[in-house]
């Protein structure tokens, strides 16, 4: 094997358009000072390797991670979150209930607004713009390392109050409407009324943003967690205004306004309905080029620069199917920002068989956990496929960020995958030094990723490592870091898709493959009756492709 490949320390790229490099080695050890590093070399496979490179490696047997890693894993800060601010709101729901609670009891409103208040705000692309520039200005670099993988996991995790609060206040607006029954004598009856409407608006917005939902049904989740919270919206101002300014004991209407606002929860209601507004004053529609670099992917190609870290929504339409996809830019001073549309739904689809002209977009982008890569000296981001998208404006922008994995499972070689648009961004502004570029079709199947990546994390002085890939890959690289005391911040994950069923499935196959032909299974079970949610079209290509 060694006689095979060429060890090259001086120029690497020959010849990018291949993306022949397969492992390199950062210049600069822990301490920062420059000195010669040996292992592993730079290596360049040459043309004719790829011919002769193994066509699928024998499936690994996975190590097995301890539940204590996997528990710290899943119990993390987003549900940390989510089960203080629903555990305290539900202390306060039951000593209300109860007569304990003399404040909930007065200001029952309040305690409703306020909790969906607070859930809006914490998904409000603004808002998360501004906690994410206060942190990164103030705790960049010089704070302790605890402290700053503190901050980057409370704003990656932020989801967590908002599912809290907004749970907490379909469940004190259940109780508000139940006492008003139980007191409907003090009532009128357009108050009851407004009363049961804004519950069931608010509990349908609610309960289509469940996973399960979002993420199986996703235009169902947006055309009802958007539209029938709107509707919500507009009857809790009808809910609020008519409760205030009527005056139970007289049973009259105070409709001069005076003593309206003296009320919290009139108060909470502009708050909340100033925070849905907001993103909507900044959509914009668009120019846009697309660039078909192949069947499978989109190069949406934007004017103005973008600072690293942020994402961005885009949809044909000015309110419908908003998608997010990561944002590649050279820097505020850039004339293009750019997203990587991997094809997957009717949407991404629909860029590639009919590429549009214009988008529709909100300006204000949001913030996601690359942005917080300021806060750190040094760092790895992994990624891959299309991941990339969210991944390489850091390494583009900050030379101190390296840019640690690219696993290329569908095209044949980089370019041909991402067009030479992302390839010449990759070659221009990442010097070799900090760049591992992965050919999974060319090498043959995946890499052992863990152990190129502690490499790169020792070689490198990294303080963390951030992630963007698939469920499976997600989950084994956090796994192997927490395991091996590396922090390591991934994708958010609250949800098993179709796909990840069928790598489980794949998986099984290859598992009972040792004892049964592999094909003759993948026959059998197109034949029969496959469990729900399996493809096995899919299941086929994973196993034929190595995408597991």
């Amino acid at each position: 094997m060694a006689s095979d490949l060429k060890i090259q320390t001086e120029k690497v790229y020959d010849d990018p358009e291949k993306g022949t490099v397969d492992a390199i080695v950062p210049a600069y050890p822990r301490d920062e000072k420059q000195r010669e590093v040996v292992p592993p070399q730079y290596l360049e496979v040459k043309k004719s390797d790829t011919k002769d490179a193994p066509k699928k490696p024998t499936p690994k047997s996975k190590k097995k991670v301890s539940n204590w890693i996997r528990f710290k894993l899943w119990f993390n800060t987003y549900r940390k979150f989510f089960c203080l601010t629903f555990g305290l709101n539900m202390i306060g729901l039951g000593l209300a209930a109860s007569g304990h609670f003399p404040y909930a009891i007065r200001q029952s409103g309040a305690m409703v607004v306020g909790n969906l208040n607070f859930a809006i705000l914490m998904r409000n692309e603004i808002f998360g713009r501004i906690l994410y520039w206060i942190v990164n200005t103030a705790f960049a670099k010089w704070t302790p390392l605890w402290w700053r993988l503190g901050c980057t996991s409370v704003l990656q995790h932020l989801g967590g109050i908002h599912s809290g609060c907004a749970l907490s206040g379909v469940l004190w607006l259940l109780l508000k409407v139940v006492n008003a029954f139980r007191s409907h004598q003090l009532q009128h009856d357009a108050v009851l009324v407004m009363g049961v409407v804004t519950n069931f608006a608010v509990m349908i917005s609610a309960l289509s943003a469940f996973p399960w939902v979002r993420n199986t049904h996703h235009n169902v989740f947006e055309r009802h967690h958007r539209f029938v919270g709107w509707i919500g919206l507009l009857s809790t101002w009808a809910f609020v205004i008519l409760g205030d300014c009527y005056n139970g004991v007289t049973r009259t209407w105070d409709l001069s306004g005076v003593d309206l606002i003296h009320h919290q929860d009139v108060w909470f209601t502009i708050g909340m309905t100033v925070f849905i507004a907001l993103p909507w004053i900044c959509v914009r529609e668009v120019p846009v080029d697309i660039e078909l670099p192949s069947p499978k992917v989109a190069i949406v190609r934007f004017e103005r620069g973008m600072q690293q870290g942020l994402l961005g929504r885009i949809s044909r339409s000015s309110i419908m199917e908003y998608h997010a996809f990561g944002i590649i830019s050279e820097g505020k001073h850039a004339k293009y920002h750019y997203m990587i549309a991997g094809v997957q739904g009717d949407f991404t689809k629909s860029l590639v068989n009919d590429p549009p002209r214009t988008l529709w977009t909100r300006q204000v982008k949001f913030a996601g956990v690359s942005n917080t890569s300021t806060l750190y000296k040094r760092g790895i981001r992994i990624c891959t496929g299309t991941g990339i998208g969210a991944a390489l404006s850091t390494c583009l922008q900050s030379p101190n960020w390296y840019l640690s994995l690219i696993i290329l499972l569908e095209g044949s070689d980089q370019e041909k995958t991402f067009g030479p648009t992302i390839s010449g961004l990759i070659h221009r502004h990442i010097e070799p030094e900090r760049l591992i570029l992965w050919d999974s079709k060319k090498r043959g199947g995946r890499p052992d990723t863990m152990k190129i990546l502690k490499e790169a994390y020792h070689f490198w002085g990294a303080e963390v490592v951030f992630i963007t890939s698939n469920y499976i890959g997600n989950t084994e690289i956090m796994e192997g870091c927490k395991e091996a005391g590396i922090p390591v911040f991934g994708t958010l994950w609250d949800f098993v898709s179709d796909f990840v069923r069928s790598m489980i499935w794949a998986d099984a196959i290859l598992f009972l493959s040792e004892f049964v032909s592999c094909n003759k299974l993948c026959s059998f079970l197109s034949d029969a009756h496959t469990p729900r949610g399996i493809d096995m079209n899919a299941v086929i290509h994973i196993i034929h492709n190595g995408d597991y």
